[in-house]
């Protein structure tokens, strides 16, 4: 518990008292209140008839009524911008007007504002306000603070001389003044105005700042089952041994712990005092975040051909190892019968004892028979408690073309480059991603966002196998930029239900496009209701709304509906783009079971440019089980 003085107000109000007393009266009869501050209106008369019925009384005092301010004819501009209603509709709305018109004023540095009298009439409510004169700074100096503190909590000399002295104004100097003083290792200090002169309406004082013991950080201690290693968690929250007590970091410790998915946040974190020393207690509890994915689909084959055809996702992601924070992660995806592809990633956290992570991911992805692409990325990510994840990466991308991807046409009969070519790109780029989900994993209500930019350089490597005066008319070295976004929004509808709207697309632009430089398009993990990768892009935007009915607290049936817009490939570059539309729509249920968590999703789709229809005989279907440990 932190003791902070926002205002000396004994010391305030005997000082209104002194110059009330002073105040002369107005020559327009108006009474100078004795009271002073906030003098409450009086309450409506009771019925004056002891024998009329409950119900005329109840009436009478909740007619629609009149309501007129009078006051100094000096001061009507004053009470003329506060904006007050001509009627009221109650006895109890006319006090409330009058209350809030008074604070108001005394808010605005009137600071012996008060209502006087008020009167109840048949149809007209009545007061009488009294203004006064504002109150102002004469001048507010430097008592006993450093400079820096007082420039850093945002004072400035000129703005306390011969300003309106505002309550607000001054209690929200002291709140910076103790906030830096919590962070720089005094959670005990105390600031109020020494030296106070009152000369007519001008205050004139000097702030002082009460320190009380410093205080340093002396270890943090984890209560419950989480694993996570102490150590860990003193780089990650940034709070060592020794240094001085912060507040902040204190109050950031709870964000930064909700984005960890490996550990359940019990209640706020607490601190305990001691011979000027804090002890930081966490709450925390293990929460099974390691993965194991194995998801089967079930396609109609390509080309019409009767039958079915599996494709495959396996997907082990292992986090916390050995409590120390550190995650690596792979992915293998099987989406037709010649694709596949293989994803890795490895994250260090605190590098080099520092707020730090650094990661890196790679991508490998060959369609047989056609090309193969190689997808490296190193990158550093500087992680805040309320600003979010900013992410600072590189990564190289090169694309290399198979043998038989050249076959289908003999070499000196070649006209034109083939859709697929050898390439390589570099890029830099930023990032930034921010979450406050109520839960990472089933989320009710929240939020998400992550955006991404890049650019650099694209070159064509000229291949042997094909003709050099096909590449006579391609840029063999261009600039390329990229970007990506998602946002996702969750709302609970009661204890059970949430909706879920979610935006996310990426960019590519060059001045030049090949089959293998483009973004694939469809399947569970981007446009449901269609084969996975059936599009191939360089700019599409998905929108997704889906509504979720929990039967469990990790269980839930949900129907969705999928609408993108995307410029579909044109192998000619001469042809203007074409714009599709394509549209999914499904069902699906999810649920825990002893094995892990089983889901199954049926859906159809729908799309102009490739002719795809609603037909139960398109519909793709996709059940997986996830195993977390």
């Amino acid at each position: 518990m932190y003791v902070r003085l926002l205002v000396l107000w004994g010391c305030w109000l005997g000082l209104l008292g002194a110059a009330r007393a002073q105040t002369p009266a107005s020559g327009t009869g108006v009474a100078v209140p004795n009271a002073p501050g906030l003098a409450s209106p009086p309450l409506p008369p009771p019925a004056t008839a002891p024998s009329a019925p409950v119900a005329a009384v109840a009436k009478r005092l909740t007619r629609s009524r009149v309501l007129k301010v009078s006051t100094d004819p000096a001061q009507r501009a004053v009470v003329r911008r506060y904006r007050l209603p001509a009627t009221v509709s109650d006895s109890l709305t006319a006090l409330r007007t009058v209350r809030e018109l008074v604070l108001g004023l005394q808010a605005d540095a009137y600071l012996l504002a008060s209502a006087d009298k008020m009167s109840w009439g048949r149809d007209t409510v009545r007061a009488q306000v009294y203004v006064g004169e504002q109150f102002r700074w004469a001048y507010l100096r430097n008592g006993n603070l450093g400079d820096g503190l007082l420039t850093r909590a945002g004072y400035r000399e000129k703005f306390f001389r011969r300003a309106a002295w505002r309550p607000a104004d001054w209690a929200a100097l002291q709140e910076r003044i103790l906030t830096e003083a919590e962070n720089q290792g005094y959670p005990f200090a105390t600031v109020g105005l020494d030296s106070v002169r009152l000369e007519g309406h001008d205050i004139a004082g000097r702030v002082v700042l009460r320190r009380g013991p410093a205080v340093v950080f002396d270890s943090i201690e984890v209560v419950g089952t989480s694993k996570t290693k102490k150590r860990f968690l003193t780089k990650y929250l940034q709070i060592f041994p020794g240094a001085p007590y912060s507040q902040q970091r204190l109050t950031s410790a709870a964000l930064l712990l909700r984005q960890l998915p490996y550990v359940r946040l019990r209640a706020e974190p607490e601190v305990r005092f001691a011979k000027g020393r804090a002890r930081v207690y966490l709450l925390l509890d293990e929460r099974s975040s390691n993965q194991f994915d194995a998801i089967v689909g079930l396609l109609p084959n390509a080309n019409g051909a009767s039958g079915f055809q599996f494709t495959g996702d396996v997907n082990i992601n292992l986090r916390n190892l050995r409590g120390g924070g550190k995650q690596i992660g792979l992915q293998w995806r099987k989406v037709d019968a010649l694709t596949q592809s293989l994803d890795g990633n490895y994250l260090h956290p605190n590098f080099f004892g520092t707020p730090l992570e650094v990661g890196t991911t790679f991508n490998f992805y060959k369609q047989s028979g056609n090309f193969l692409t190689i997808r490296p990325r190193v990158q550093v990510t500087y992680p805040t408690a309320r600003a979010g994840r900013l992410t600072f990466f590189a990564e190289q991308r090169s694309s290399r073309l198979l043998f038989d991807s050249l076959g289908y046409v003999g070499i000196n009969d070649q006209r034109a480059l083939p859709d697929f070519i050898d390439s390589e790109a570099s890029a830099y780029g930023l990032a930034y991603a921010r979450t406050n989900l109520d839960d990472l994993y089933f989320p009710h209500r929240g939020s998400f966002i992550s955006v991404q930019g890049g650019a650099g350089s694209k070159t064509i490597r000229r291949n042997a196998s094909i003709s050099e005066s096909l590449y006579e008319n391609v840029n063999l070295r261009t600039t390329q930029y990229t970007f990506s976004g998602r946002i996702e929004r969750y709302w609970a509808l009661g204890r059970q239900s949430v909706v879920l709207a979610r935006l996310r697309g990426e960019g590519l632009f060059n001045q030049q496009y090949f089959l293998n430089d483009l973004f694939r398009l469809g399947g569970l993990n981007s446009l449901r209701g269609f084969t996975e990768n059936q599009f191939y892009t360089n700019a599409y935007g998905v929108g997704t709304l889906e509504f979720r009915q929990f039967t469990g607290p990790e269980g839930y049936v949900f129907i969705f509906i999928d609408q993108a817009a995307l410029r579909a490939y044109q192998s000619d570059v001469a042809k203007p783009a074409t714009l599709d539309q394509p549209t999914g729509l499904g069902t699906g249920i999810s649920f825990r079971t002893a094995a892990g968590l089983f889901q199954f999703v049926y859906s159809v789709g729908k799309s102009s440019f490739s002719g795809q229809q609603l037909s139960l005989g398109a519909s793709k279907i996709h059940f997986g089980l996830t195993s977390r440990f």
